[in-house]
């Protein structure tokens, strides 16, 4: 009896634990590295930004609406924090089949119209966006560079307002960044991604 016990124990908590890490990072764990494709055929890695300080990362798309909505603020993180240490690293999740507006042509002619300055990575296998837990898009991830690895510091949405930039109160990201930035701890460090959910 006390084996059966025993055995059913160890099955709840190893199934727990299963759960557990299905659901991707949690602030304060070591991100592990990727390597995807680049819409210029390029394959990027965290690696490959030898001075970076840390990473923005963010999964996207072109077909989700609250994506579109977020572009042109995920642009200006970019522009804002890339020469800081803390560039934006964006990766398109969706299952392509399902969502044909997201195949790397279409990622090219997106980037292209909008102008991105930052890597706009394909998921192609769909590896990466469950390591991380990421479950909308946009779902942000902000990184610190540290001698353990790549720390997760922040999860969540870019800010509390997807509908109108003018109305924006919260700034989390920029706040995560700021924070890091000036050796300071990130005060909200999680909030819901609001978005897409991503198309497997």
């Amino acid at each position: 009896m006390k084996t059966l016990k025993l055995l059913a124990l160890t099955l709840i908590l190893t199934c727990s634990t299963l759960a557990i890490n299905a659901q991707g990072y949690k602030v304060g764990d070591v991100a592990t590295d990727f390597e995807l494709e680049n819409i210029d055929g390029d394959m990027v890695s965290l690696s490959d930004y030898e001075d970076a300080k840390g990473y923005i990362i963010t999964f996207t798309c072109n077909t989700c609406p609250y994506a579109v909505a977020y572009e042109d603020r995920i642009e200006a993180l970019n522009k804002k924090y890339a020469a800081k240490g803390f560039p934006v690293i964006a990766i398109m999740p969706n299952n392509t089949e399902v969502k044909p507006g997201d195949n790397m042509e279409a990622m090219k002619t997106r980037a292209e119209e909008k102008g991105f300055t930052f890597p706009y990575l394909m998921d192609k296998d769909q590896k990466v966006y469950p390591q991380y837990g990421a479950t909308k898009t946009p779902h942000m991830y902000v990184l610190q560079k540290t001698d353990k690895g790549n720390v997760v510091k922040y999860i969540g949405a870019i800010d509390d307002n997807y509908k109108d930039e003018d109305a924006v109160k919260e700034t989390y990201v920029e706040d995560a960044v700021d924070a890091l930035l000036n050796g300071e701890e990130v005060k909200v460090k999680e909030t819901r991604a609001i978005g897409c959910s991503i198309k497997v």
